[in-house]
């Protein structure tokens, strides 16, 4: 009788043990996922807002046409990609497509403004002031999102690949996620705003 209630007692303790670490990578893959929607949030401020830059800038700088096409085509490619990444948040494949299209909309970002340097006009116009200062600022909070986002998926992948829930992790479904890394140079530099 004593054998049979300590077998039980041991397969209720080894039960609760492998719920718990289950529980556990939930709650990280959860977090991350949180922090992904974070950035998320503010990807989507700064993509409402460059609409309005080009607007603004149009009126200004109407021989710079394909500058201005380039950055609305690389902020619709990044729209595009960040609603597919936030569908599988971590997933390498919608991360990296997400990085390419975030670079290359920094990357005609970076030239509207070069472009708009020439114009003084445009420069002083307190819109486009406005509009630049908004923009810094989310950037500032996609920094911030980023790290976040970073840390939950490192939290996460480290516990599904610690002992001894590495043992469990494959088995329940529980995928290593993407970091967001920064590949270019050139995208490791700021969005030069200088208006």
């Amino acid at each position: 009788m004593w054998g049979i209630l300590i077998a039980v007692a041991v397969i209720v303790l080894l039960i609760a043990w492998v719920v718990s670490l289950y529980n556990r990578l939930v709650t990280l893959r959860n977090r991350y996922k949180n922090a992904f929607s974070q950035i998320d949030v503010q990807l989507k401020r700064r993509y409402d807002l460059i609409p309005t830059l080009v607007e603004t800038a149009k009126g200004y700088i109407r021989h710079e046409r394909e500058t201005l096409e380039a950055v609305v085509a690389a902020r619709n490619r990044a729209v595009t990609a960040v609603q597919a990444a936030a569908a599988r948040p971590g997933d390498p494949e919608s991360m990296r497509q997400l990085q390419s299209a975030d670079a290359a909309l920094t990357g005609t970002l970076g030239r509207l403004f070069a472009v708009a340097e020439a114009y003084p006009d445009l420069k002083a116009n307190q819109t486009m002031q406005t509009l630049m200062e908004e923009l810094t600022s989310t950037e500032n909070r996609v920094a911030f999102s980023r790290q976040a986002f970073n840390d939950g998926v490192t939290q996460y992948n480290t516990a599904r690949e610690t002992m001894p829930t590495a043992l469990l992790a494959g088995a329940f479904g529980f995928q290593e996620a993407q970091l967001w890394v920064i590949e270019a140079p050139q995208e490791r530099e700021a969005v030069k705003v200088s208006f």
